[in-house]
């Protein structure tokens, strides 16, 4: 496995949209195990392709439940609102409370290339979410609200990084 650079806010890589991908091959379940590698690593918690520089829609989490990967994760059904406190292994020094939904259902492959869905809800919906944001190149400063934007304050309380 492999350590890979995390990509840090201003890269461009972060804002682009991340392509779909047409089949699951020696080199995504590569990339998979390289991603999952540098996320724990790093002690996160979420990683999407994006953030180590690939724009393909792949990622990886795991919140102690198990490894999840997914490639086109797209979200078909949402449930529920909560608030969290999030950070991202992207934006070092940097949280956010933001609300999402509380209950997510997501389809995509998984390594073997099969289609997948995942029933998540609390934390790993979170992830879930917050991993997708980052395939449409939204990222959690995204989330500010116009006051925090106009005095670019950034809260900085320590929280898991997704």
């Amino acid at each position: 496995m492999q350590l890979l650079e995390i990509k840090k806010y201003p890269d461009r890589t972060l804002r682009k949209k991340a392509e779909v991908v047409l089949e699951i091959t020696p080199k995504e379940v590569k990339l998979f195990e390289d991603m999952l590698f540098t996320m724990h690593h790093f002690k996160g918690i979420g990683l999407a392709a994006p953030q180590v520089g690939v724009t393909a829609q792949l990622i990886v989490c795991d919140i102690g439940d198990g490894v999840i990967k997914l490639a086109n994760p797209k979200i078909i059904k949402r449930r529920g609102k909560d608030k969290m406190l999030e950070g991202c292994l992207s934006i070092p020094d940097f949280s956010i409370e933001i609300v999402r939904n509380y209950e997510v259902i997501v389809l995509g492959l998984n390594e073997e290339g099969k289609e997948t869905e995942i029933k998540a809800k609390g934390l790993l919906a979170r992830v879930l979410q917050h991993e997708i944001d980052h395939l449409k190149g939204k990222l959690i400063l995204d989330y500010r609200s116009l006051l925090e934007r106009m005095f670019k304050r950034y809260p900085t309380k320590e929280v898991r990084k997704l």
